[in-house]
């Protein structure tokens, strides 16, 4: 998932309006992303939009490490949205979608920085509801995928108490009674579980990108 493309120049850009600047600020074709079911478009503005929802992110002269990586998260995410839109089922609903910005609103220190970050790149309420929506189908491709098929066998929880958990419980806390692995088995198999996931979810990505057509259009 840390790889990052080769770029390829292209000399077409769009003029776009930044809402809270009194100045033009230059759009452009980034990437494009085609997994044999359509090709999705990624711009410098969904780059932007993209760093806007990262607190402490910054969005002035933007440093290029934030942009591919932002840029590397969108392909991602265009590929796994693109294998969730097969799935007709996976559709959340508006309660959710509200829910889900709110929780992404309190990671800033405001509700009015929030909205800074938003009006200075030009983020509508309705492309946020557009992108939250996305990222709550990706949850659920991902758990409906993933997640409801992992299977934690007790050597695995006896192996991770043993090797990592009581290790590390030793060296953070020297002298503190190391929980039994009864009390530590809700915690341990979370861990368990994320570590696969996330295994599996690498694969999945790496298998996807080599599948998919991407194509770089700008660098960043």
């Amino acid at each position: 998932m840390k790889k990052l493309l080769p770029f390829t120049l292209v000399a077409f850009t769009l003029i776009a309006a930044a809402p809270l600047f009194a100045q033009q600020v230059v759009d452009k074709m980034v990437a494009t992303v085609n997994a044999g079911v359509k090709t999705d478009l990624i711009t410098y503005s969904d780059l932007l939009w993209q760093l806007a929802l990262q607190p402490q992110t910054q969005l002035d002269n933007p440093k290029s490490e934030d942009l591919n990586g932002a840029l590397r998260l969108l392909i991602d995410q265009h590929l796994i949205l693109q294998e969730a839109e097969k799935i007709p089922t996976i559709v959340p609903t508006a309660q959710e979608i509200t829910a889900a910005r709110d929780d992404l609103a309190r990671n800033f220190a405001s509700p009015l920085e929030f909205q800074q970050r938003l009006q200075r790149v030009g983020l509508t309420s309705e492309k946020l509801d557009e992108i939250v929506e996305q990222r709550l189908k990706m949850e659920k491709y991902l758990d409906f995928r993933f997640r409801n098929f992992v299977v934690i066998s007790q050597k695995e929880i006896a192996d991770y108490y043993r090797d990592v958990y009581v290790p590390r419980v030793q060296t953070r806390a020297p002298g503190r009674i190391v929980p039994s692995i009864e009390q530590a088995r809700a915690e341990i198999e979370k861990a368990l579980t994320e570590g696969k996931i996330e295994s599996e979810m690498d694969a999945f990505l790496d298998t996807a990108r080599e599948r998919a057509e991407i194509v770089m259009l700008s660098s960043v």
